[in-house]
């Protein structure tokens, strides 16, 4: 299945039915009364994030989605059937931008959540519902209330809960397929990954997933090598993991640059938890190790552990030290989330009661 990470969609709602202007005409009833039905509701336009999608691919096929109007009102206080509302399912993780991809409209973070982008127009009202004890024949409908329509950029940033960097070629696939059952193409050139991937790992009876981002270069946060993009699928993630190639030439440049990549993309990525993997080791004797772990240490407070993609090599105890990475953020998340629960309630429940009174 091919992957997108972003598109531009138009969307609009139903208009709602016309009102129905009609009288009763039946044999010896010289006085029928109005009997003419309300309009019907247009549909609705609704965004549902639903699991088993990681692609918002359908949506460069089928780019217009326009939801029915409601049928007209018709006779014998008959009233128009409702416009049926288009759900658009999407990846979680989806974020929806208006049309100048600049405000965010809703953020889909969870499965089964929707948004109601836009509201189907209302039915008309037949000349029936004006009829009153003093107007006993009104010839007065309204129309239908008027279709709502719109562009809007849908922006897919994956839900992991580990995000693998580091330069081109610094075997950030290899160890996601070392460490998961994911099949990403591997290769010895650089940006052999175009496009995120996604593995599930499993360690100590546990499971988490790892997102692996194509290698980022010099000004990925201005969009150099779509470098802006990418980043984005791991602002979610609760903890990093930084691959140095071992072999390279400057472990040291290279592991400034990446840092240097995402303090400068902002959205608290320089800030989350970091563990440096010093890749390819099995290239590598015991003591050359040694001196490029100390030269790291020199600019970095991170843990630095080595690893090695092809051979397995401290890949275990990696996941081991990531997962407890992760148990912590998510306790720490979830800690945060309860407490501002807790300081809602008790604001409302602090408020005075509002009472009626008349003017």
């Amino acid at each position: 299945m091919k992957f997108l990470d972003q598109c531009k969609t138009y969307i609009k709602s139903g208009a709602g039915g016309v009102g129905c202007l009609s009288f009763r005409r039946e044999k010896c009833v010289e006085f029928g009364g109005p009997d003419g039905g309300n309009g019907g509701r247009g549909g609705h336009i609704i965004i549902e994030a639903v699991e088993g999608l990681n692609t918002l691919i359908d949506y460069r096929y089928q780019q217009h989605f326009k939801a029915p109007r409601g049928m007209h009102g018709m006779g014998q206080n008959r009233a128009g059937a409702k416009g049926s509302d288009i759900i658009m399912p999407v990846p979680i993780g989806t974020q929806i931008f208006d049309e100048n991809n600049d405000a965010l409209l809703a953020d889909l973070t969870e499965a089964g959540q929707t948004v109601l982008m836009l509201e189907g127009g209302k039915g008309g009202r037949g000349n029936t519902s004006f009829k009153t004890s003093i107007n006993q024949a009104p010839r007065q409908t309204t129309q239908g209330g008027a279709a709502e329509e719109m562009w809007v950029w849908m922006q897919l940033k994956l839900m992991a809960d580990t995000g693998l960097v580091g330069l081109p070629n610094a075997g950030k696939s290899t160890f996601l397929s070392a460490a998961s059952r994911a099949k990403p193409k591997i290769a010895d050139y650089p940006f052999t990954t175009l496009k995120p991937q996604l593995g599930v790992v499993y360690v100590d009876n546990k499971e988490f997933v790892i997102a692996d981002i194509p290698g980022l270069i010099e000004g990925a946060h201005e969009g150099l090598g779509l470098g802006d993009r990418f980043l984005g699928h791991i602002e979610r993630c609760a903890t990093i993991l930084h691959v140095i190639d071992g072999t390279g030439e400057d472990v040291v440049d290279a592991y400034k640059t990446i840092r240097h990549e995402l303090k400068e993309y902002g959205e608290g990525l320089s800030d989350k938890q970091e563990i440096i993997a010093l890749n390819k080791v099995d290239a590598l004797d015991d003591e050359l190790i040694k001196m490029l772990s100390e030269e790291l240490e020199k600019v970095t407070t991170s843990p630095i552990m080595p690893i090695s993609g092809v051979t397995g090599s401290g890949v275990k105890e990696m996941l081991r030290a990531l997962l407890e990475n992760v148990d912590k953020v998510r306790i720490n998340e979830k800690t945060t989330k309860e407490k501002v629960v807790i300081e809602l309630e008790e604001e409302n429940s602090d408020a005075p009661a509002q009472t009626w009174s008349p003017l």
